[in-house]
């Protein structure tokens, strides 16, 4: 399947990399160690040594630098192999590739293009856990499965009436009715009202009510959900367009999910959640990651399911439904993007 490089792909929780203690990941198939140094700098090269092919991330953090421990060639940040023990000589082609990586949001995100064309800008602006606005949990999942199967999962939430039916209490109106897309410049936004309801599990109320939810959703797999319960006849009153958060008389949360492909047909799922410091607090928080516990579950049920029938289906092919708009425009999104860093390559 086709992937997008020309972007930030989370590799990790910011407090699982701790300092000058490298980290092993794979994103897109390739191997990658990075590691903190002591002053708080983050570095990411190929996980390879240029010797015997050794893993660096069993290597061990010297300042900016990384020593194989293995036979001992030393590679600073850039991927250089700058000391060879017992030889002087170092050949110019002694080296790995090294990435560009962030810290931000909570998360270490890595750029899986030239590191030299990475830009800062285009890192999804998540809510990170420490995020004084918010009351966040957070966890992760890995799945035996191909990483767009989840990207399309999150982009049709026609699923929540029949897989989370226990879990977050979906209503029909999920399969029922569709929700309103809208194209963004690296990815779409989804938006529904939900007019006079008593509300879901993650967001109740005793008299009826309108309910608000929004997602957008982001290349590479980078979902920012919030939402609100809204007093009878605000989705009128707002012409069903976005309402004013601020404005919401209870629920109001914010959820960041971020999916990463490891390898062809794996992927590792992260994700926070939690509510708005105005409309709850840490025990609201601890019953929105239960629930989100159960129903990500639930998910990745389904979905390495899916993986193993299209495995074992010869030439599999999906027959599309109204409710898969805003995959299709994901998905085309995401193809014009890696033809266009190809074509520039």
């Amino acid at each position: 399947m086709t992937y997008v490089r020309n972007a930030w792909y989370v590799a990790a929780w910011s407090h699982e990399l701790e300092a000058e203690k490298p980290f092993a990941i794979t994103i897109l198939g390739e191997r990658i160690v990075i590691w903190r140094t002591a002053t708080g700098g983050l570095n990411a090269l190929e996980d390879r040594c240029v010797h015997r092919l050794a893993p660096l991330s069993l290597g061990r953090c010297e300042g900016e630098r990384l020593r194989c421990m293995y036979h001992g060639l030393l590679f600073d940040a850039g991927g250089q192999v700058v000391e060879i023990p017992g030889q002087d000589l170092i050949p110019a082609k002694a080296r790995v590739r090294a990435y560009a990586v962030v810290e931000r949001h909570s998360w270490i995100w890595v750029w899986m293009g030239e590191a030299g064309a990475a830009d800062p800008d285009l890192i999804p602006p998540a809510v990170g856990l420490d995020d004084p606005d918010y009351i966040l949990g957070h966890g992760q999942l890995d799945y035996a499965a191909e990483a767009r199967l989840i990207n399309d999962n999150l982009l049709d939430f026609s699923h929540l009436t029949f897989v989370h039916a226990k879990s977050f209490g979906s209503g029909p109106q999920f399969a029922q009715t569709q929700g309103t897309i809208t194209p963004l410049e690296r990815g779409v936004r989804y938006e529904r009202w939900t007019e006079n309801s008593l509300g879901s599990s993650s967001r109740k109320s005793a008299t009826p009510m309108d309910n608000f939810m929004a997602y957008d959703f982001l290349i590479p797999g980078v979902l920012l959900m919030t939402g609100g319960i809204f007093p009878l006849g605000t989705a009128k009153a707002c012409g069903y367009k976005a309402p004013d958060l601020s404005t919401a008389v209870g629920g109001v949360t914010f959820t960041s999910q971020a999916v990463t492909p490891l390898g062809d047909k794996s992927a590792r799922y992260f994700f926070s959640w939690g509510p708005h410091r105005a409309h709850g607090d840490e025990a609201v928080r601890d019953a929105l990651m239960v629930m989100a516990d159960q129903a990500f579950g639930e998910d990745k049920v389904m979905i390495e399911a899916q993986q193993r029938v299209i495995e074992a289906t010869p030439e599999p092919k999906v027959m599309p439904t109204a409710h898969d708009r805003g995959l299709i425009m994901f998905n085309r999104l995401v193809e014009k993007e890696a033809a266009r860093a190809q074509s520039a390559a």
